[in-house]
Order: structure tokens, then sequence, then C-alpha cells
């Protein structure tokens, strides 16, 4: 395919239909396509069949509906030259360190507490104050309390580190002083004939300084499935002691998310050993999955503990459009796919319905989809005017979105943290300050209110 140069009118139509096709996945300025490996190539003729024809397996749909060959042609040539210009962001200590923040309430800066990962997908806080953090690419780590140097951990499982899978989420056990027992969520595979099948599965193990002992899978999702995106995950032990696995829909949204027969789609309720308590929803239902606690959910990558009520708070991701924070309730159905505030990737009408009954309504939603991922309360007096608001990440618009809580109720949102990177995971540290993952490139920040 031969070099393109864009008219005016051309560039602008490109730039148009990839603001609204393409950024929610790939980024507004492209930052996700740096540092990324081209799994399909990146020439011209590579990035035109992958936008025509799709690679749905991975998460890309076709557009060859939505655009003709002139209209690919054209976004390839503006994605090509937008790859060149992608902005860079310096996460630099000393920039962040001099940068003070102002939000409605207070003024903030950010320390720099750790470097070097890729995509820091989860943290979990010691008892001595020590961080376990996971990295997608399936490293490991322990971070000293008041270092700077991360210690890779042995034993963490094998993972599928390909699209959006890998190294998950980590969480404690509620008696971790007494067992050592962490729990990891990740991408598992294996060998099928001459294709490999990955599904959401959970590790416990025992941490013994750095190195994992007894490790035994407590949960795997079924059924496995080829595709390489939608795994969730977050792990959350509630106050009944039981522990919720959030699964996404693997991308097979009409096969799992209202069929209690499949795993994906849902979240799961397990004991700390992964039996089944008798108490759940659906778990004395013949041919139903024991562990669903709720259904109808499409990729939940935010989970957190409310710290009144106890319930577990969810985020999960939308299509195009519709991403949405829930209450994760016994056996509720949230609806997906027959309800939706979205739309296709590609801009067809994936539902006319909003709202239909029997199916939950969020408690909040956002058009366009900010790509939220994790969430946390903030708890503690540290935080002036932000007690009690509910912090969620946004990979796609890069910021740490504060939502004003008034009992149960969203009531409004300020953005906060505007382009540090692509925010994957917020927590509450037991030292009362806030922390937040960032990917491109993987650091992890402290957020400390200045006078």
């Amino acid at each position: 395919m031969q070099e393109v140069a864009l008219s005016e009118a051309q560039l602008e139509k490109a730039r148009t239909n990839y603001a609204s096709y393409c950024s929610g996945c790939h980024g507004e300025q492209m930052e996700a396509f740096t540092d990324r490996k081209w799994k399909h190539g990146n020439t011209a003729e590579n990035l035109f069949a992958a936008i025509k024809h799709g690679y749905p397996e991975e998460g890309m749909p076709a557009f060859e509906q939505t655009f003709n060959d002139q209209e690919i042609t054209a976004l390839v040539a503006y994605i090509q030259e937008g790859i060149q210009n992608v902005k860079q962001y310096d996460f630099s200590e000393e920039t962040k360190a001099a940068s003070v923040y102002t939000s409605e309430s207070l003024s903030y800066r950010l320390d720099t507490v750790a470097t070097g990962m890729e995509v820091p997908w989860g943290m979990a806080f010691l008892p001595n104050g020590d961080m376990l953090i996971t990295d997608r690419n399936g490293a490991f780590y322990r971070l000293p309390k008041d270092s700077r140097s991360l210690q890779k951990i042995a034993g963490a499982p094998e993972v599928l580190a390909q699209g959006q899978g890998g190294l998950l989420d980590v969480e404690l056990h509620p008696d971790f002083a007494r067992n050592n027992l962490i729990y990891l969520s990740y991408s598992a595979f294996r060998k099928e004939g001459d294709q490999t099948l990955s599904t959401t599965a959970v590790m416990r193990a025992k941490l013994e300084g750095n190195k994992l002992t007894d490790q035994k899978v407590i949960f795997e999702a079924q059924p496995w499935a080829r595709t390489r995106h939608h795994y969730g995950s977050r792990l959350e032990f509630g106050r009944d002691g039981l522990l919720y696995v959030s699964v996404g829909d693997r991308g097979q949204h009409h096969e799992n998310a209202q069929t209690i027969e499949r795993a994906p789609g849902k979240v799961h309720r397990i004991k700390d050993d992964g039996t089944i308590p008798a108490d759940n929803p659906f778990a004395n239902e013949k041919g139903a999955i024991g562990s669903i606690w709720t259904i109808g959910n499409r990729n939940l990558q935010g989970m957190t503990i409310h710290p009144r009520s106890g319930a577990i708070w969810t985020n999960e991701h939308g299509p195009r459009g519709g991403d949405e924070v829930n209450i994760a309730e016994r056996g509720k159905n949230y609806g997906w796919p027959v309800i939706s505030y979205g739309i296709n990737y590609n801009g067809t009408v994936l539902t006319e319905l909003t709202k239909k009954e029997g199916m939950e309504q969020p408690l909040w939603y956002w058009v366009p989809s900010i790509a939220p991922s994790g969430m946390a309360f903030v708890t503690g007096n540290r935080y002036k005017g932000w007690e009690g608001d509910l912090l969620v990440g946004s990979l796609r618009f890069q910021f740490l979105s504060k939502l004003k809580m008034d009992g149960d109720k969203i009531v409004s949102e300020e953005k906060l943290l505007k382009n540090i990177g692509r925010v994957r995971d917020v927590k509450m540290g037991p030292d009362g300050y806030i922390y937040v993952a960032v990917e491109s490139p993987g650091t992890i920040y402290r957020v400390v209110p200045v006078e």
C-alpha cells in the first residue's frame, strides 16, 4: 500500500472517525500504541486489514460495515502519522514533586513511590506497611515500606500476558497476620490441539518472605475461551469473610452474561478455599455454577468494599459508552447485554433498551466511556472535603474520577490528576494516604495534601 497524503477534508474525517470509534481503546492521543508489540504487524497493509476485518477473538471488531476502503485508508494514514507524534507524559519524580494540584476543596501533590513496572495492575498492603504489586506482564513485587526498590516475589502463576490478560489483582486473606495467605487473579491458559484457550483464575498461596509456597488454584471461570480480552478481574474479601471475584464476559456477551450455566460476565462469591457458600443465589439450581453472585456484567475491573455499609461496589466497562458503577447484590441482574447506555464499538446499535424490569440500573454511568479500572472509597481525615467519596481510575482519559457521595447516591463528579497516565488502580494505604497506579510508564504515586 502506497503512502497516502491526506487532504484537509480527509484528515478531518479521519480524525473524527478515530475519536468516535478508536480512541476508547487506543487512547485520545494514540498513547496505547506506544511501546506496544505489534502482533499482526504495523505496516499500512497490516493496519488496513486489522481495521477492515478485525480480530474479534482479541477484542478488535471489524469495521468493514462502518467504513469504506477509502475511509479505512485515510484512517490508516492518520494513525501512522499520529503514532509518530504521540504525546508522551513526563512522570519523573522531580516534575511531579514540584507540581501542586488544586481540587474544589484541597490542594495536593504527587510523590513517586515506585517505578520500573510495565502495567501495575493491583496493589495490596501487608500489615507491616509493605506493598504487594502485580504487573500484568506476570511479575509480582514487594515494595518495602519507606523504600523505592522493588523486590521480585517468586512463585507467581504462569499467565497468558496477551491482549488484556496477564497477572491481575492481589488480595490478602482477612487473617493474613496469622496464615500469610494471599490471592492472585490472572489469565490462566492451556493448550487444546493447536489452539490456546484461557480463562480467569484465582490462585491462593502462602507468602513466605519473597516466595510463594503452597500454591493452589481455587477458582477457574468455565468455559475456557480463545479470546484474549474481558477477563475482569478484581478480588475483594467481604465482611462476611468470603471472597468476591469479578469475571468479564470474555467478549462473548450473548453466550455468557445472562446464562447461569457459564461463569463469565459475573461476580462470583467463594469461600477462602474456593468452595461454594450454601447461601449463594444459584448454589442449589441444577446446572448452575454455584459461585455466581451477580449476572449480566460486561467487564468488571473495579471492586471495593464500602467502609460504612460493607457492601461490595463495582465498576465495569460498557461498550462505546455506558461504563457503570453498581453495588453487587445477591442474585441481581445488571442487564448486560439486554440493556445498556452504550453502543457497539463499530457504531452499530447494540440494544434499544436502557431499562427493563428485573434488571438493575447503575448508580452512575459515563457517556462517553472513561474506561474505568481500580476504585476505592476515601477514608480517614487526611483529605478535607473528600471523606467518603469514591475514587475511580480512568484508562481512556487518564485521570482520577472523584465521585461525590450522598449516602449511597453519587451526586457529582470531579476530575483529578488530569493527564497523569492510564490509571489502573487506586487504594487507600494503611497510612491514610491515597495510592495511584498508572501505566505508560508503570508508576505508583502517593497523593499528599498540602497546606
